[in-house]
């Protein structure tokens, strides 16, 4: 019974935060035509950029979900955030131009969340190859020490992504804070009254990685639980 009250605890913990996230979004979609007359989300991130002298900045329409990227340099929005005129669509659009912000600013832990990102693309990999070859050294070498050491560093691997989801909320929370927040509030841009749900936007969309922080955090303890076995 308690493992099962247990098992529950870190479902809702892992998936609470991302159904909450969804919901927001969904909820400020509508009235889909709320900001007709302003422009849409692909609109203010253009305007945004262009005020801040980033015109070398893209803005794209994309369906890998909205993301700034620092090497393409382009702020990209899904469909519905890009042609729509929504309130989640003009305050995701916002925040995404935060990132774009921190990066022409060089700040310290976008930075780092950056160079993070590629060395945990690379640990994901090793972990991959690690998790496979286990059983087969374990298999040839008849050695269980040379198994649990290639898990062992699987699982060092693995670590590098839960530490870039770590390193991801600050820079989440200041690009819809720090950089989005007062952008939408001194530009006027929002409607009267919209400021407050607007924020509630933003902590969503900051709040995005948290559940691949908890998920990532989940699955690296089934490893080391492995591990100790």
């Amino acid at each position: 019974m308690l493992w099962i009250i247990l098992i529950l605890v870190i479902a809702c913990c892992v998936f609470l935060p991302s159904w909450w996230v969804n919901h927001v979004m969904r909820k400020y979609h509508q009235p889909a035509d709320r900001y007709r007359q302003q422009g849409n989300g692909s609109e203010l991130a253009r305007h945004l950029l262009d005020r801040f002298e980033l015109k070398d900045v893209k803005v794209e329409e994309t369906n890998g979900g909205d993301h700034y990227d620092p090497a393409a340099k382009a702020v990209r929005l899904s469909p519905d955030n890009f042609s729509g005129y929504s309130l989640t669509a003009v305050t995701v659009a916002a925040h995404e131009v935060g990132h774009a912000l921190q990066d022409s600013r060089g700040e310290s832990l976008f930075i780092a969340r950056q160079k993070l990102a590629r060395a945990a693309m690379a640990g994901e990999r090793i972990a991959g190859i690690m998790m496979v070859a286990a059983p087969i050294v374990l298999m040839l070498t008849r050695i269980p020490q040379a198994g649990v050491l290639i898990i062992f560093i699987g699982v060092l691997s693995m670590g590098l992504s839960t530490l870039v989801h770590l390193v991801t909320l600050p820079v989440e929370f200041d690009a819809s804070y720090g950089k989005a927040l007062p952008m939408l509030k001194d530009g006027h841009y929002l409607h009267d009254g919209d400021l407050k749900h607007a924020e509630k936007i933003l902590k969503a969309a900051a709040l995005t990685y948290v559940a691949g922080s908890l998920a990532s955090l989940l699955n690296l303890g089934r490893w080391i639980a492995v591990l100790r076995r």
